[in-house]
């Protein structure tokens, strides 16, 4: 009994893989006669447009009509430098008890997301110890408050 049971569980691995039942379609073979079910106009209808060889529209097509997204109006400006930084304030910083920040700590911490992006301490709140911070970028108010109760900054160059 103990070997039939041996000889029904298989090892399962990649070398015994297999594609589900209708994963894999056959092939349409057009244009091979009428009795193929797929001759004479090859699938795809008598007449315009679309049965013609070389049909190509572009995405957002709308059969000569202009489309919509010319119609949409475009207004303002993106900037591909835009620099995307990650927001802390002076008083989230208060709530953690450390004397020294770096992004890793800001990291841990749940302050910022991740570490490898820009970070931007802003001077929302007031903060009550000295503190040593790192960071890519400081507002005024926040260099000014952090200094002014004996606290460094340091700017991170990317």
């Amino acid at each position: 009994m103990k070997k039939e049971k041996k000889a029904a569980i298989q090892k399962e691995g990649l070398f015994n893989l297999k594609a589900p039942k209708g994963a894999h379609k056959r092939r349409k073979y057009l244009g091979r006669g009428s009795s193929s079910g797929h001759g004479k106009t090859s699938t795809r209808g008598s007449k315009g447009q679309t049965s013609r060889a070389g049909r190509h529209f572009y995405l957002g097509f709308e059969g000569g009509q202009s489309p919509l997204i010319r119609k949409m109006p475009k207004r303002g400006f993106t900037s591909r430098s835009k620099k995307e930084y990650q927001i802390i304030n002076l008083a989230s910083l208060n709530k953690i008890k450390e004397v020294s920040f770096t992004l890793q700590i800001l990291e841990e911490k749940g302050l910022i997301k991740d570490k490898n992006k820009l970070v931007k301490i802003l001077g929302k709140g007031a903060i009550k110890n000295p503190i040593t911070i790192q960071a890519h970028a400081f507002s005024k108010k926040a260099a000014q408050e952090i200094k002014k109760v004996g606290g460094t900054i340091e700017i991170i160059n990317v």
